[in-house]
């Protein structure tokens, strides 16, 4: 055995010793590819804008704040994504280097057994068949022992042959767990990457906000309120909730049971639970309290789950909201919805038609 082989213990070692150093480090996050995908939100590459508008126009303000915490919302899925890759990443080498440390505990345990055939062919003198036969004694205890020195034959070739099976297979654990090793390694700079964007972007929109006097920000959060107030009634006075009549599911009132529970908890970005949520933690945690087991993102409730129409949505379903699908909530019903909304805000109750529709998914079709 060359080597390489031989290092396949301390690789497996490594491996282990590697994984828990690292962690959970992320998978860089893909957006979808399918025609139907939700539109990517632009790679912002220049600072973004902090400046109060001349006028101290707060209608502007407000949209600059919502800008960058729709930014921050973009990377924190790509962050949660991240994540949730590297723990499946960080198992599937756990498991890799157990199969090498088992195939090498193998692989002695077989060429002891060789070891022991070859000395015993020695101890026979190592005589062929006719000078056997010719000193023998007895020739049916030669021709019986003959049958033996066949079979024992064929068992050494099965020995030869799991031998060089275990061989090829611990090079291609080996190999399976280097290439999962790179994606590891590759994805925690992407993971790191989304964690600065996300905290640029929180950090930009937490100093805007600290320009204000204090009857400013009170009167920005009233703009907010009724540009809710505006949008939920424009979606009512479409006479959707006419159309509207599904009953939920045992597990979706399950879900909306978890999510009331939580109102009032704070944001946190990447957070899912028990103390803070972020939009999909929460709803992924609603659905786990319930059962059933969904994708940790926005992005990926959105690709994975079944899509239904607007019109045929029940409570306890996930409502995907803006074109890149970079948030979501649980619906309860009555045109209402439970989310998390953003940093400074709490797991709130609010009207499911306050911000752009892309699409509603259902965690239990």
């Amino acid at each position: 055995m060359g080597p390489g082989k031989r290092g396949l213990f301390a690789i497996a070692v490594a491996v282990v010793c590697a994984v828990t150093v690292l962690g959970a480090p992320g998978a860089a996050f893909a957006s979808p590819s399918s025609p139907s995908s939700p539109t990517p939100s632009p790679t912002a590459t220049t600072a973004p804008d902090l400046t109060l508008p001349p006028s101290r126009d707060l209608e502007e303000v407000r949209e600059k704040l919502e800008t960058l915490y729709h930014d921050a919302a973009v990377a924190t899925d790509a962050y949660n994504a991240a994540e949730e890759a590297a723990k499946k990443q960080s198992a599937e080498i756990v498991a890799l280097a157990q199969k090498i440390v088992e195939g090498q505990e193998r692989l002695a345990e077989l060429k002891d057994r060789a070891g022991a055939a070859a000395r015993s062919q020695y101890r026979t003198g190592g005589l062929p068949d006719e000078a056997q036969l010719m000193l023998s004694d007895d020739p049916s205890d030669f021709l019986n022992g003959a049958g033996r020195v066949l079979q024992g034959q064929r068992a050494t070739k099965g020995l030869i042959a799991e031998v060089t099976r275990t061989q090829e297979d611990l090079e291609q654990y080996s190999a399976d767990a280097s290439a999962q090793w790179t994606k590891l390694e590759a994805n925690r700079k992407a993971k790191a990457a989304a964690q600065k964007k996300v905290e640029k972007q929180i950090a930009a929109a937490e100093k805007l906000e600290s320009q204000l006097e204090k009857a400013e920000k009170e009167r920005l959060a009233k703009l907010q309120e009724q540009a809710d107030q505006k949008a939920q009634t424009a979606w009512l006075d479409t006479g959707i909730l006419d159309e509207i009549d599904g009953k939920a599911s045992a597990a979706g009132k399950q879900a909306i049971a978890y999510a009331t529970a939580q109102i009032g908890k704070p944001y946190v970005w990447g957070a899912e639970g028990p103390d803070s949520f972020d939009c999909s933690g929460l709803t992924s945690e609603a659905w786990k309290s319930a059962g059933q087991t969904i994708p940790r993102t926005s992005q990926e409730q959105w690709k994975q789950l079944e899509h239904v129409a607007i019109e045929d949505m029940r409570p306890g379903d996930l409502i995907i909201y803006f074109g890149d699908a970079s948030h979501v909530a649980l619906y309860v019903g009555d045109g209402a919805i439970i989310h998390a909304p953003r940093p400074g805000r709490t797991v709130t109750l609010a009207g499911a038609g306050t911000m752009p529709i892309l699409a509603v998914v259902r965690p239990d079709a």
